[in-house]
């Protein structure tokens, strides 16, 4: 069977997993997990210890966590589609730092916001101090990605790989917290957003996570609930 993608909803860093498959055009199902409600599914321990997604139960059954993983072993197969890079060249050492630079700098930079977030009643002072962290950590990178930016159109430069789909996921968080006046602050990051919002297979991966109905690239094989997982996953 296709590999299957545990992808968690609302807001997702897994997004971007769903769009990595979309560009991949390579047959994928999809597994989903609606991360508020709790307790979680005992069985799900045997996809992630750690119950997090995303998780890409691979074709021999065994599973993959972590993002950088998983989008990692995703571009492995689109080498010959550019969305990925052999190992050993110098495009696959620029790949793997741009994707931990969004993994440890941007993704880390909004746990302050997602502390806030989950707060039932923060006092004023805890709510202040946790805005002006994550706002100031969620600038810093934003001015990095804004220089990076100035002289090509995707992160690594004129053509898409997996890192942009990556980007996807978290990227938009920006404008979930609205921390910026990102078309006046940083207008190449928000034209990037933008053509990043326009693509099909980001359309087809928020349609996803909304349970819309919605037509792919044609490689989507549907979804599959942990009951009809179990038997395939490995020991």
């Amino acid at each position: 069977m296709e590999p299957v993608l545990f992808y968690g909803v609302p807001q997702g860093c897994s997004l971007g997993s769903i769009v990595a498959l979309e560009w991949l055009g390579q047959p994928y199902r999809l597994s989903r997990v609606e991360m508020l409600e709790h307790p979680w599914d005992v069985r799900y321990e045997r996809v992630n210890p750690l119950y997090k997604t995303p998780a890409l139960v691979l074709e021999d059954g065994t599973a993959l966590s972590q993002s950088p993983a998983i989008l990692g072993n995703l571009a492995a197969r689109g080498i010959d589609q550019r969305l990925g890079f052999e190992q050993g060249t110098r495009d696959f050492d620029r790949f793997n730092q741009m994707l931990a630079f969004l993994n440890c700098d941007l993704f880390s930079a909004f746990g302050p916001h997602w502390t806030l977030h989950a707060m039932p009643q923060p006092s004023a002072a805890d709510r202040a101090l946790l805005q002006r962290i994550g706002r100031e950590g969620v600038a810093e990178v934003c001015a990095h990605l804004e220089t990076l930016l100035k002289d090509r159109d995707w992160l690594l430069g004129a053509r898409r790989t997996m890192v942009d789909a990556y980007f996807t996921g978290i990227g938009r968080w920006i404008g979930y917290f609205e921390l910026f006046d990102l078309a006046r602050e940083y207008p190449r990051l928000h034209a990037y957003l933008q053509r990043l919002d326009a693509d099909p297979a980001v359309r087809f991966a928020k349609a996803i996570e909304k349970g819309e109905p919605v037509t792919g690239c044609g490689a989507f094989r549907g979804h599959l609930t942990l009951d009809e997982l179990m038997p395939r996953l490995a020991a």
